[in-house]
């Protein structure tokens, strides 16, 4: 059901996770939350992997990750949860594939990726999981596509990304995969790309208009938001430091065009490193940082009805760094920094939901 108004939301506070983590990946299955991974405070990734029980408000510590990763690709694929690359703990990026079988409870190594591999953007469709960028060994962003089909156990080359990065968004539309966003190195990239799964070809559609670090992403209604971030100082501009914005730029398909600039639909708070999503009728950011000396608990959802961001119930945790997992109805932010790894787990809910 539709949200009508910003009162039909509230956030619902879940048993914290028995790690405290941050860069941990989550996956939603059958009412159940599974938390796989991540760096605690020495900065070392984990082989940590629990489940929170929805219902029930418990957690059951799984058998760990064979290969302790942070960062990785985490994906429910049927009665499997995937974990697909990330780095090591040796901050090293990883080839290896690991599946979770929910039903019998452990873990089997899968086919590895041809090439170590970080920030992987990946979606899935009609169970099959592809995997798009990262960065490998050298610190090079990739530009590799590949799709992975859990029956046969076998990564298959798709074309290559037009812009290679790593740490981009990735959004499935129909017969398209729309990758958003993502660095190069410490640059932002502002490419804006599209795969059709049928044709196996890629579209450049206009690039992101500013160019921004620590933005976030998201779609709704068919249409793409590149919210908030660090704004960098131009090429000629050696005083200016980098500041947070509260920029928003849309892309409608239909009009092959990005918004623009408007101070109308701006966010009402300055911010990088937070979540963003969908729920209801509303484009959500929650927490990340900001101009205060911790991280932001406020939140603010764009009305795609009333097209204007209104003020939303804040986070019981105000965090950066979160990662994020949607839900019936429910958008998970988990662990990241407070003030040091978070383990909490809190859910922004529709009140008025069925």
């Amino acid at each position: 059901m539709a949200a009508s108004s910003a009162g039909a939301f509230a956030w619902v506070s879940f048993p914290s996770m028995p790690t405290r983590r941050v860069y941990c990946s989550a996956a939603h299955h059958d009412g159940q939350l599974f938390v796989l991974g991540g760096c605690g405070g020495s900065g070392r990734a984990l082989g940590a992997a629990e489940v929170l029980d929805l219902q029930a408000q418990r957690w059951t510590t799984l058998p760990p990750l064979p290969t302790p990763r942070a960062g990785a690709a985490t994906l429910a694929v049927g009665k499997q949860i995937l974990a697909v690359g990330g780095v090591d703990a040796s901050q090293s990026p990883l080839a290896s594939v690991e599946i979770y079988h929910v039903d019998e409870g452990r873990w089997e190594k899968a086919a590895a990726l041809a090439q170590p591999s970080m920030g992987i953007a990946a979606v899935q469709r009609d169970g099959a999981v592809y995997v798009l960028g990262g960065m490998g060994a050298d610190t090079s962003p990739q530009a590799l596509v590949r799709v992975y089909e859990p029956a046969k156990d076998h990564w298959q080359p798709l074309p290559s990304m037009p812009t290679p990065c790593y740490g981009a968004s990735a959004f499935l539309q129909g017969n398209k995969i729309f990758v958003l966003g993502g660095r190069q190195g410490k640059l932002p990239v502002t490419a804006f790309e599209a795969f059709d799964l049928e044709t196996k070809s890629w579209t450049r559609y206009p690039s992101v208009p500013s160019r921004r670090a620590f933005a976030s992403c998201a779609m709704a209604d068919s249409i793409f938001f590149s919210l908030g971030g660090l704004q960098q100082p131009g090429p000629h501009n050696f005083y200016s430091r980098p500041h947070f914005v509260n920029t928003v730029e849309m892309f409608d398909p239909t009009q092959g065009a990005w918004s623009k600039p408007s101070r109308a639909i701006r966010m009402r708070e300055k911010r990088a490193d937070f979540v963003a999503g969908c729920l209801g009728r509303y484009v959500v950011a929650m927490g990340g940082l900001g101009n205060q000396s911790c991280p932001l608990d406020s939140v603010e959802g764009f009305s795609l009805t009333r097209k204007r961001w209104e003020l939303l119930p804040p986070m019981p945790t105000g965090r950066c760094s979160c990662s994020s997992c949607p839900a019936p109805d429910l958008l998970f932010v988990i662990g990241g920094v407070a003030q040091g790894p978070s383990g909490a787990v809190e859910a922004l809910c529709l009140r008025d939901a069925p």
